[in-house]
């Protein structure tokens, strides 16, 4: 029966993707993502390459279209919540608490987010959820070679995304302030610890041969106050805001069942390792959402802890809460889902009298940057042609699309095709490593610029076009600047250009 359940959920979760996946448009992300998986590499300024390659398996085998492009993240949403119902199990629930921990998980704001795109973030919560499963396999069966798994599971993470590191930082202090402990003498744990060097080490390659890139960028971010900061006591109340009010509950109880429940000191590693990386983002002013791929487990052991209290007289408090979630889901799925018409969302949102809590310091306008990142990309690209195909035959072959930023540069590169469009340049992010290609800034129409900088460089510089989408962000709308004859080479100015921001 709970097996069945929590696979309904699951199936539940990947179809709502499905079914939403077309409602709005391609996210910037996206764009750079599909854009990096035509430059497959063992690294990229700003992420590792396994979602280059996920991109890239997913383009060759189910196309362009956006169904075909978020299957695998729906696929992962599913999966995520299988899993947290076979964790519930793992931690000793039956039949509700793995119900319930999968609810939960199926309707959280912040993953259904997640799992509306192709990004790292859509495969993150899978891989840590793998490496907490490992965790109690090991502990219940007394069976270390699951600490193997847990290794590759984390190379595999740390080909995803960095901040898998956190994770594994979280789990080594766990297992230290614990009875756990002893399994950091076990040949298990360092072959598992070896695995996760090797699966890393093509990447780890790649960062050093090109000076780290990333923590270039990482500090051009923070000097630049593009992220929001947030307090202690704010971050915190974003997380409950992030996950549902309604779920704050499930998880904090399952915060305090693995601390000082009865039977689960035997999981205290998994608090410690919440606890640690909750104090790390606070202390280095992370995004609100980074802790969100944590949750799950949090959520199986609220599960087990909830049954217990209720399992006699508070029976009907199951119902009860059930509904509660449901009705919480349902009502704030539409901030956090493509569900809405954008007009009917700015309504639903005015009328709910609650504000996306924004994770970086953007003009976004009428919708939340989630949404108005997914907007303007294809009209942007129709009036570059219309400036491009203005240019004579012999202007055309001269003439560079630049672009000041990779979502500019990804919508030139994927739409461009069917305007009669050439590949673009841009100094930002990974574009920059690829390079001006055969342009020497003899012609370059130039793209979200405020043309100030462009009169510096370039003889002659005129406006040729506007880009305005009224669902966009207010930082997509520009005019389209035609510049020509750049003062110098534009090979040579390159290293000066370079924007890893």
């Amino acid at each position: 029966m709970s097996r069945a359940t929590v696979i309904s959920i699951a199936a539940a979760k990947v179809l709502f993707h499905l079914l939403t996946a077309t409602r709005y448009g391609i996210f910037r992300d996206e764009l750079y993502y599909l854009a990096c998986s035509e430059h497959l590499d063992w690294g990229y300024v700003d992420q590792p390459p396994l979602i280059a390659l996920v991109t890239w398996m997913a383009r060759h085998t189910l196309g362009d279209s956006l169904p075909g492009l978020r299957l695998l993240p729906a696929l992962a949403g599913g999966a995520l919540v299988l899993l947290t119902g076979k964790l519930a199990q793992e931690l000793g629930g039956r039949r509700f608490s793995q119900a319930l921990a999968a609810l939960a998980v199926a309707v959280v704001p912040v993953y259904l987010i997640m799992h509306h795109w192709m990004t790292m973030n859509a495969f993150e919560p899978l891989i840590w959820m793998g490496g907490a499963w490992c965790i109690v396999r090991a502990i219940n069966t007394g069976e270390l070679r699951y600490w193997a798994g847990f290794g590759v599971l984390i190379g595999i993470g740390m080909e995803n995304k960095y901040s898998v590191a956190f994770f594994v930082l979280g789990v080594v202090f766990g297992l230290l302030a614990t009875r756990e402990r002893y399994v950091l003498k076990s040949r298990w744990f360092w072959i598992g610890a070896l695995a996760a060097f090797l699966i890393f080490l093509p990447n780890l390659i790649w960062l050093v041969r090109h000076n780290f890139p990333f923590l270039e960028l990482m500090n051009n971010v923070r000097r630049s106050g593009r992220d929001v900061v947030r307090g202690p006591l704010a971050f915190i109340a974003d997380q409950a805001n992030i996950l549902n009010p309604v779920l704050l509950p499930l998880w904090a109880g399952g915060l305090a069942w693995l601390f000082f429940g009865r039977g689960a000191h035997r999981y205290r590693v998994l608090a410690w390792t919440y606890c640690v990386m909750l104090v790390t983002f606070i202390v280095l002013h992370g995004k609100n959402y980074y802790l969100a791929p944590v949750y799950p487990i949090l959520f199986a052991a609220g599960g087990v802890a909830f049954e217990n209290v209720s399992k006699e007289r508070w029976k009907w408090s199951r119902t009860a809460y059930v509904v509660l979630i449901l009705i919480a889901g349902i009502g704030l799925a539409p901030l956090s889902a493509p569900i809405l018409s954008p007009q009917a969302y700015a309504r639903y949102q005015q009328m709910l009298g609650l504000e996306p809590i924004r994770a970086e310091n953007q003009r976004a306008g009428v919708l939340p940057q989630y949404f108005a990142d997914e907007f303007g990309w294809e009209e942007m690209t129709r009036e570059v042609a219309r400036v491009y195909n203005s240019l004579s035959s012999e202007d055309r072959v001269k003439t560079a699309i630049f672009a000041n930023s990779y979502g500019q540069a990804g919508a030139i590169d994927f739409f461009g095709p069917k305007y009669g469009l050439p590949k673009s340049i841009s100094n930002h992010q990974s574009y920059w490593l690829w390079g001006p290609r055969q342009y020497t800034g003899e012609s370059v129409i130039v793209l979200g610029s405020d043309g100030s900088g462009d009169r510096e460089h370039f003889k002659t510089v005129e406006v040729a076009g506007h880009v305005e989408h009224p669902y966009s962000r207010l930082d997509e709308h520009f005019d389209i600047y035609l510049c020509r004859q750049l003062v110098s080479n534009l090979r040579t100015m390159w290293a000066r250009i370079k924007n890893w921001s």
